[in-house]
């Protein structure tokens, strides 16, 4: 995505994207029937807004005000790639992005990466039990980590 190459991380369960959106998406299954939902977007050059403006619509797509989803924003630059990590754990929304019925879903958690490409920047998004988030971060940032040095 966005000429930057991924490789899931051990563990994860590639499926097929389930829109023409999703360049791809992966599953993180915790204990029971738990699982979380990894998406990668990139819609090229200019294109979804800036970093701020999807920070704010991820932040926005919990029932709570963004102030009350002990959200971090964080920026990482690496090997001269700026990335912008968001959490944020609350009562996600979950549905289709542009209106349709939504679901509340406590106790989620939200991890995404906002990578800074040339080609247009490469947008992950991780969703689902907030437990399972937690443990998913560590993975996600080496993988971001490990692509951009290898891209």
């Amino acid at each position: 995505a966005g000429g930057i190459s991924f490789e899931g991380p051990k563990g994860w369960l590639s499926q097929k994207p389930s829109s023409s959106m999703r360049k791809a998406q992966f599953v993180v299954k915790g204990k029971g029937s738990e699982k979380a939902e990894v998406v990668f977007f990139h819609f090229g050059p200019g294109a979804a807004g800036g970093v701020q403006a999807n920070v704010q619509r991820w932040l926005g797509q919990f029932k709570e005000p963004a102030d009350k989803l002990k959200a971090q924003i964080t920026d990482e630059t690496i090997d001269g790639t700026m990335v912008t990590y968001v959490t944020a754990e609350g009562t996600f929304m979950k549905g289709p992005p542009f209106g349709g019925n939504k679901v509340p879903v406590p106790n989620s958690g939200l991890l995404g990466a906002i990578i800074d490409s040339k080609q247009g920047a490469v947008f992950i998004k991780a969703t689902g039990p907030k437990n399972i988030i937690k443990s998913t971060e560590k993975a996600l940032r080496a993988m971001v980590k490990t692509a951009l040095k290898n891209k």
